[in-house]
């Protein structure tokens, strides 16, 4: 959900006065001659051909040592201006530098070197942001500074420096991992140069700037009102935050720890429309910071922190001492759901565990991210978990990293940890390998070596690269050399540096004891080729002790002591599959309703993959959900029915199947709901054990939106109908999505356009999104056709519409219209560069599809387009995941509609 950018201006618009007069710089620096007309290079092709221009990582020649950044921010304009000098060192002589900056207006560059300016002239080389600046004479190796005056437009997206509207009032962020800093800001934006920042903002009077560091004064300068801020410590660029606006702020403080002997200054800063709703963020991020330093055994290693809210942010960014947040992830009270505390616990705890982890040590290079993720990503989990062990947190660590298996499966893919050589290649490793498999890889290594020694590598590793840059390398070393077991570097590697799900297949020897054999998983038709691993191989019978070994070699033996089932991947830690013999499957499923939540999940994982695999049955598939469904842990209790789900939703399923699976979910809910309760007021609940909570929304869930059970549909419609009518207690955000769902299907466009009026009239943080994701997802035909064709309003904001889009193609009663509509305007959706948040993963909207022809069909309108580009690879993702299920329909659908419509 990146901005589309603006094209840059022809014509260099001038930095305001202020700016330039009292920017801070570097060094005093000698007035520069006139820049000439015509300069020796002329274009930017001329430029390029000066030398290769880098296509990924920049040359040694320059590396810079400081920044000073005096930016003009007026969200309410379309531009702001930039003052912005960088002292360097050039390792040899050059006429030329090369750096970074995206759709900057430049209108001066010089570099000064001892008492000598030199003129410079800036040409944007490659789209993704390489610049090259060409001087008149030669630089001299040595300490330069470089200064730059220059405009650039904002984002309407969440990329770069971006603005919104809000209640009337503007406002601006920046999001600028992973390479956005130079659509801000010239720079060398790679993670390895890590600098101070000096941070100057000019803003209108009364406004509230924040950045990385402590603000030390505010002046008023003519019509501006000028934010100093103390200098950084070292930041890479896409650590930099620079944001303005009418913000509401809570100011409050995490007292002392055993690791800190002073407060540490803490605020929650949010739109104003927000601003009673703040207590909670407050709270929470106090008690996550503690545990944090505890982990860690550090202090917070920054002066302050600022918690920060957008409404347009799908995630949370951790801008070192000033993290940003999407506003639903941190505007929320006690008697908020379940599912979203949980979130605030997860999310939280990951982007401030970056503030150690990522922040004060950062990868040298982009192939590195995961060190970032994957450790955040377990870490989230973990902490959160600490922070309230009631919401059950941790176990979502692990149902991530199964998800991400079906990923991990294909033979179109990558390894968590790969060479990135250009900077198209750079978004697409912040995907679920990066996060699900890297975070469940981490815990897997975490529970074979002991909590303690895995806590302790880590200290050893971020004490020996405090406030620098380190690798995979490093932080192998530092683990083994806690562990006191260089197997671990080997075994770890095998998982980070090749692509690929282990799948440990279990068979009975004549002597009773159990082979193992290694092997990698694969679907029904795909041939991945050959792969091994050392495997942290631990079982636990079901009423024994749990053993653990490290399975290196293709094949080897397992004793079990115990009789009857054993679960083959005791705590759900370890990152692999497993097979079982048809008896000892139907012996462990006996057992699902009574393991532990992430046994269960490694259960229903195996299972799911054995039958995509053409082994295990539809009637153990529907065994497994009945058995699942009872157990007490929210993740496991609708696993194995959102197994089923997945069949019903992409059309594995007959006619007769679908309606075998709503009579199934009939069965099997009913006497559930009848038990726990339903009434969809607002806060009802508020209180309620948090597993029995969410066991009841996916019951609501399944039973009104897939079972369309007709007096459940009637009641939540109308207590959406009530709720929009003025009675605001009627509905609870929790329902929001189904209500709201059911009420404009019911009223078709009509009821669409009169509810896509209330969201945009509002900035709730609840209630406009979850209305605009029901209109999208209606399965509506005209209402979807007036999506994509005629909704067109100024309040609409383009990272909304994008959503809608989304929604409309993902749905299965609109995804055929909707692939139609993407084929007239996939050109004019990618235009910009959508990075992260958009086109690095806009091809996984027609992953619904489920059948060989058309994977042929979207490989040859897609291919050609994303050849080389950011996506490419999301493309090939989803061009094997449509053909994989194609084959699987054609070879199981009769199978399993068969035995799903025996059911009564």
């Amino acid at each position: 959900m990146r901005a589309l950018l603006l094209a840059a201006s022809s014509l260099a618009l001038a930095v305001s006065a202020p700016a330039l007069a009292e920017a801070k710089p570097a060094k005093p620096a000698p007035a520069a001659p006139a820049q000439p007309a015509s300069p020796a290079v002329e274009t930017a092709e001329a430029a390029a051909a000066l030398a290769p221009v880098p296509a990924g990582r920049l040359t040694d020649a320059a590396a810079p040592k400081a920044y000073w950044l005096d930016l003009t921010v007026d969200p309410s304009r379309e531009r702001f201006s930039g003052h912005v000098e960088i002292e360097a060192e050039l390792k040899r002589p050059s006429k030329f530098v090369d750096l970074h900056g995206r759709d900057l207006a430049m209108s001066r560059v010089t570099a000064v070197t001892g008492e000598k300016t030199y003129v410079g002239h800036w040409f944007q080389v490659d789209p993704t942001g390489v610049a090259r600046v060409v001087f008149d004479d030669v630089l001299p190796a040595g300490p330069v500074v470089l200064t730059f005056d220059y405009d650039a437009p904002f984002a309407s997206n969440p990329a770069g420096m971006f603005h919104l509207k809000v209640a009337d009032e503007w406002y601006s962020w920046t999001q600028l991992e992973s390479i956005e800093a130079r659509s801000v800001f010239p720079a060398f934006d790679e993670p390895g140069f890590k600098t101070p920042f000096n941070v100057t903002l000019r803003t209108q009077p009364g406004q509230v700037a924040v950045s990385n560091a402590p603000e030390i004064s505010a002046d008023r300068a003519g019509a501006y009102e000028v934010h100093k801020f103390a200098p950084t410590l070292p930041l890479p660029t896409y650590l930099v935050a620079l944001m303005v606006g009418p913000f509401a702020v809570a100011e409050g403080a995490v007292a002392p720890t055993p690791q800190r002997s002073e407060p540490l200054p803490l605020r929650i800063v949010t739109t104003r429309q927000n601003a009673d709703r703040m207590d909670f963020a407050l709270l929470g991020s106090q008690d996550i910071v503690r545990h944090l330093e505890a982990y860690f055994g550090q202090p917070f290693p920054y002066p302050k922190l600022d918690q920060i809210t957008t409404p347009i942010l799908p995630g949370a960014m951790e801008n070192a001492g000033a993290d940003l947040y999407g506003e639903n992830i941190l505007i929320l009270d006690g008697k908020s759901g379940v599912e979203r505390q949980r979130t605030f616990g997860m999310v939280v705890s990951h982007e401030l565990s970056h503030q150690w982890y990522g922040d004060l040590v950062t990868p040298a290079w982009w192939d590195d991210i995961w060190l970032n993720e994957s450790f955040a990503n377990w870490m989230g989990f973990r902490i959160g978990h600490e922070w309230r062990p009631d919401l059950n947190i941790r176990a979502g660590a692990l149902a991530e990293g199964f998800n991400a298996m079906n990923t991990d499966a294909l033979v179109a893919g990558r390894a968590i940890h790969q060479p990135i050589e250009t900077n198209a290649q750079i978004d697409e490793a912040f995907d679920s390998i990066t996060y699900g498999k890297g975070g469940h890889v981490i815990a897997m290594i975490a529970g074979y070596m002991g909590d303690d020694k895995f806590r302790d590598g880590v200290r050893g590793y971020m004490a020996a690269h405090k406030y620098g840059n380190a690798t995979s390398t490093d932080f192998f070393a530092a683990l083994a050399d806690a562990a006191g077991d260089p197997r671990i570097v080997a075994a770890m590697q095998s998982f980070t540096d090749q692509q690929g799900v282990p799948l440990v297949t279990f068979a009975r020897a004549e002597d009773g004891s159990w082979q193992v054999t290694q092997s990698r998983y694969a679907r029904l038709g795909a041939v991945p080729p050959p792969t091994s691993w050392g495997i942290p191989l631990c079982i636990r019978p079901i009423k024994g002790e749990q053993q653990c070994q490290l399975l290196t070699e293709q094949t080897g033996s397992v004793a079990i002591a115990a009789k009857g089932p054993f679960i083959p991947n005791a705590g759900g830690t370890g990152y692999y599959r497993f097979e079982l013999p048809a008896p000892e499957w139907d012996a462990l499923i006996k057992t699902a309703a009574t393991l532990p939540g992430a046994e269960a999940l490694a259960l229903d994982d195996s299972l799911y993959a054995s039958f995509l695999a053409g082994r295990a049955s539809p009637a153990q598939l529907i065994a497994s959900a009945r058995q699942l469904s009872r157990n007490p842990d929210s993740y496991a209790s609708a696993a194995g029915v959102d197994t089923l789900q997945a069949f019903y939703t992409n059309g594995l399923m007959n006619d007769a199947g679908k309606a075998g699976y709503q009579r199934f979910l009939i069965g099997l809910y009913t006497p559930k709901l009848r038990k726990l309760g339903f009434d969809p007021r607002a806060g009802v609940y508020a209180g309620e054990n948090p597993e029995v909570s969410l066991q009841r929304e996916q019951v609501v869930e399944r039973l009104a939106g897939t079972a369309r059970v007709p007096a459940l549909r009637k009641q939540l419609y109308d207590a959406a109908a009530a709720y929009l009518g003025g009675d605001k207690q009627a509905l609870d955000p929790v329902w929001f999505d189904l209500g709201l769902g059911i009420w404009v299907e019911n009223g078709g466009p009509d009821a669409a356009r009169q509810l896509a009026d209330m969201a945009l009239a509002g900035d709730d943080p609840q209630f406009r999104p979850a209305a605009l994701r029901a209109i999208s997802a209606t399965g509506n035909v005209d209402t979807a056709r007036w999506v994509l064709d005629d909704f067109s309003d100024p309040r609409l904001r383009s990272s909304e519409r994008s959503n809608m889009i989304r929604g409309v193609i993902t749905t299965p009663g609109t995804r055929e219209m909707g692939f139609d509509w993407l084929k007239l305007h996939f050109d004019e959706l990618t235009s910009g560069n959508g990075g992260i948040f958009f086109t690095a993963r806009l091809p996984g909207v027609l992953v619904g599809f489920c059948s060989t022809e058309r994977s042929d069909e979207i490989a040859a309108l897609l291919r050609p387009k994303l050849e080389g580009k950011t996506g490419a690879l999301e493309l090939e993702r989803t061009v094997e995941r449509v053909h994989s299920c194609g084959v699987l329909k054609e070879a199981r659908g009769e199978e399993l509609s068969r035995e799903m419509a025996k059911v009564k």
